[in-house]
């Protein structure tokens, strides 16, 4: 039987929402992504250049330390992954994440949320940080009703 776990990243508050009711919707396991130094509304604040998130977005190099690693992940055949979108991608501690375990052979799927941002080019950022994973095509689940997450949960398991 294949098991499911919804991890994401949250930075205030949004993408944990979704990712509890999407971990309901797929019956999943739940893990959250945090980083070893929380991430302050000064360190948000995208209009400073100067700004933790700003900085990270301009240095692809940059991993911020997460506060906990996935124990298991070889005990999950999917894996949700969700985040806020930062410019158009994914924010750099999913590939902290991404790099922090063997996802070698899994089925990703990665999950977003935005104030106004598509997923843009994450798809590609993820795979070019995990090759050896299978990516699925992710969405941003703004707004989405609990049938509807439902409804894409089924969508992704080919039902």
């Amino acid at each position: 039987m294949s098991k499911t776990l919804v991890a994401y990243f949250s930075a205030t508050g949004t993408t944990r929402r979704v990712a509890e009711r999407l971990a309901r919707a797929a019956q999943a396991d739940l893990f959250e992504i945090k980083p070893a130094v929380p991430y302050s509304s000064a360190d948000l604040d995208w209009t400073n250049k100067a700004s933790r998130t700003s900085k990270e977005r301009s240095d692809e190099s940059i991993r911020p330390a997460l506060a906990v690693k996935l124990a298991d992940a070889s005990a999950y055949n999917v894996v949700y992954i969700g985040f806020p979108i930062w410019w158009y991608v994914a924010p750099r501690i999913i590939a902290t994440f991404l790099e922090s375990s063997d996802f070698s052979g899994k089925t990703i799927v990665p999950f977003a949320t935005s104030g106004g941002s598509s997923m843009g080019r994450t798809i590609e950022e993820l795979k070019r940080i995990c090759p050896t994973a299978r990516f699925l095509n992710g969405r941003v689940l703004n707004g989405l009703s609990d049938k509807g997450l439902a409804d894409w949960v089924a969508s992704v398991n080919g039902k």
